[in-house]
């Protein structure tokens, strides 16, 4: 059979350039896209009396087979039709005959194919949010277990201050529910119908753009055809937020892969979610932080590919944006496979405790606090931070700790020492004077979790709504 579009051609098109140009290899992911946007399409042409409404049942009906042979894997594709969309045609005419021919009406293939992305990362997102949830999910649970752990908070990767465990898990939450908002604020500008653009123009049809978004349930309709077809930035919106997802994942993967070695020996990590060595019986590997750290840079390079396709694109459709779906698949497979093994890998962690405990015990992360002691014994914070610094010292040269220090010796830094200074240097007193909103004392830090079981509930909601849609 010739090409849908051979009229005009009078040679051949290259072997060659039929195998560079031809995007079926990776487009056949939108094939049920294709044909929910087809069907939704072909119903409008039979509501405005452009096909008939005869043919309009014969072609739905065609539509709906070529579905299940896809579904089936019967269809087989081929790169002589080129894309999704033909090769879908292609089936349909050979499945009901020329009748088939009539579903193109009114449309093309660059109005078309932006609606199939529409559609497909409409779905995906909605999906995306759902997973994110889950794993909150399993970081409030492991919050909830550890109420009562004290671990070293760090800066510069330096022992800082003592806080609960509970409370930097609860900071991921956090990092993981503004990705949760920015995907739900994208969905709105996914949630566009390009479909009746035609090729940059629009129609001399007289179609109902608006019946095919209230069919496909989109929210509105693209106002200018121009922008229709060439808009691409609902891809790169997903593809930036996709990859601060990524990076969130990447940052607790390194804790994770810090915590579990042996001069942490902070938590260990379910067997499930670890591997070990080819040599060394002895060695269990964090392969899947690992794996999930490295993969964080293909997804930033997706994003910063498709940037770079579209920098100098002129108005309106080019072939260049076939570039864009690649690595939209690529982001979404990379992400789902992330997020479907860190939940669980999350609430299986085991908790050392004990090894968190004796960390806090034998560094200097209390200092501060015994700084804010000589403050409210009205000493300037400058000399109380002076004093104590000297006091460190004295400790480190001596090998010993705050703790360890008798009253003489505190005294010898500063007369405003008294018995009370072992109270204030006992990590849960340290943790728990922290006692401000957002702060890592465990009556914040529990108000934190119910909070965030609040927002999880709403999100679930969220997702329920709109997979529904």
């Amino acid at each position: 059979m010739s090409k849908l579009w051979g009229g005009r051609f009078t040679k051949k098109t290259d072997q060659l350039v039929e195998e560079y140009t031809a995007s079926i290899t990776f487009d056949k992911e939108l094939a049920e896209e294709d044909i929910q946007g087809s069907l939704a399409h072909v119903t409008m042409l039979g509501q405005c009396g452009i096909v008939p409404a005869e043919d309009v049942e014969t072609i739905k009906s065609g539509l709906n087979k070529v579905l299940e042979r896809i579904r089936s894997g019967s269809l087989e594709f081929s790169v002589e039709d080129e894309d999704i969309h033909m090769n879908i045609e292609k089936a349909l005419i050979e499945e009901i005959g020329p009748v088939g021919g009539k579903l193109h009406t009114g449309r093309s293939r660059n109005d078309q194919v932006a609606t199939d992305m529409h559609l497909y990362l409409r779905q995906r997102v909605v999906e995306f949010v759902g997973m994110l949830q889950k794993l909150q999910e399993s970081l409030i649970g492991q919050a909830k277990a550890n109420l009562d752990t004290i671990l070293p908070g760090y800066t510069h990767l330096q022992r800082a201050q003592p806080i609960l465990f509970a409370h930097h898990l609860m900071a991921y939450f956090e990092m993981f529910q503004r990705d949760i908002e920015r995907l739900q604020d994208s969905y709105k500008r996914i949630n566009v119908l390009p479909l009746g653009a035609g090729a940059l123009a629009g129609t001399t049809f007289p179609i109902d753009r608006h019946l095919v978004a209230q069919q496909l349930g989109f929210d509105r309709v693209y106002e200018n055809s121009l922008d229709a077809v060439s808009d691409r930035d609902f891809i790169l919106e997903f593809l930036s937020n996709a990859s601060m997802i990524m990076m969130h994942l990447s940052r607790l993967c390194e804790e994770m892969v810090l915590w579990s070695s042996t001069e942490f020996s902070f938590v260990e990590l379910d067997d499930a979610f670890c591997t070990g060595s080819s040599i060394m019986p002895q060695k269990k590997n964090p392969d899947v932080a690992e794996l999930v750290r490295g993969k964080t840079g293909r997804v930033y390079g997706n994003l910063v590919g498709l940037l770079t396709v579209l920098k100098a694109l002129p108005l309106a459709y080019n072939k260049d944006m076939q570039e864009d779906k690649e690595g939209m698949f690529d982001t979404v497979k990379t992400l789902q496979g992330a997020l479907q093994l860190f939940a669980p890998m999350v609430a299986t962690m085991q908790v050392n405790r004990d090894r968190m405990r004796q960390a806090v015990n034998q560094d200097f992360s209390n200092a501060t606090d015994i700084a804010d002691y000589l403050v409210n014994k009205n000493l300037p914070f400058r000399q109380a931070h002076e004093i104590i610094g000297k006091t460190v010292l004295y400790c480190i040269q001596n090998k010993k700790y705050l703790l360890d220090l008798s009253l003489e010796e505190f005294k010898s830094f500063s007369e405003l020492f008294d018995e009370d200074i072992y109270d204030v240097l006992q990590p849960e007193q340290v943790v728990n004077a922290r006692n401000v909103y957002g702060g890592t004392a465990a009556p914040q830090v529990s108000a934190a979790i119910e909070r965030a079981g609040e927002k999880c509930l709403q999100t679930a909601s969220w997702v329920e709504q709109h997979l529904k849609e």
